[in-house]
């Protein structure tokens, strides 16, 4: 029964999906895109009527296709690299040719240049894009044990609470990097809030299994 509730969770909360993904980045990249593209069809859902009728976001939804376009071939096309890169800028879609670059770099296994990517994300819109690249940049930092610089935005995060993306996502990648820190008391802490305040969520349920593995080694 335990195990059918937790799928049923998994398919209904999308952004937590999304997320979840992007923890296993290397792994499952294609996955990735996939999600990414949702994210993005979910945007232009929300804004209706208004994306189609505005000049200048009719401009961001054609530079939104050519990204799309261009992400689809990065692995058999390398000049689309290039191209991407020219696109990537500041607009509300035009960011998402970092996150694309960056994905495809860690999954070239050349993670430096992900990270170049993605310490370019503009910071002043801060939508699911922004929280996006920067949870991305955090696993990155996590993955070269820079884990002060990965925590450092997790607080940051946490402290915005944004209404646009999961914080039981943020705490509990927060709480993995405390773990393989080994401030095992800092990450049970935070395991125990996500286990309390989003106790039916995904993440809910890995907390509560978390704990019990850290309380065992006390």
């Amino acid at each position: 029964m335990k195990r059918k509730k937790r799928k049923q969770l998994k398919e209904d909360e999308f952004v937590t999906v999304f997320n979840r993904a992007v923890h296993y980045l290397k792994e499952h990249s294609q996955q990735i895109y996939v999600l990414i593209i949702l994210a993005v069809a979910a945007a232009l859902i929300f804004t209706g009527g208004k994306f189609i009728s505005s000049r200048s976001q009719k401009k961001e939804g054609q530079v939104l296709a050519q990204i799309l376009d261009l992400q689809s071939g990065l692995k058999t096309q390398p000049e689309n690299v290039a191209n991407l890169e020219e696109i990537a800028g500041g607009g509300r879609f035009s960011r998402l040719a970092y996150i694309f670059l960056a994905t495809h770099f860690v999954e070239s296994g050349d993670v430096d240049k992900a990270r170049a990517y993605l310490e370019k994300f503009p910071k002043k819109r801060k939508d699911i894009f922004f929280y996006q690249a920067q949870d991305l940049l955090a696993q990155i930092y996590f993955q070269q044990k820079e884990f002060d610089k990965a925590i450092q935005i997790y607080r940051v995060i946490e402290e915005e609470n944004p209404n646009v993306y999961s914080l039981d996502v943020i705490l509990f990648h927060m709480a993995e990097v405390y773990e393989e820190k080994g401030e095992n008391e800092e990450a049970l802490a935070l395991y125990r809030k996500i286990q309390e305040e989003y106790s039916n969520t995904y993440f809910g349920f890995d907390a509560s299994q978390k704990v019990r593995k850290l309380e065992a080694k006390k």
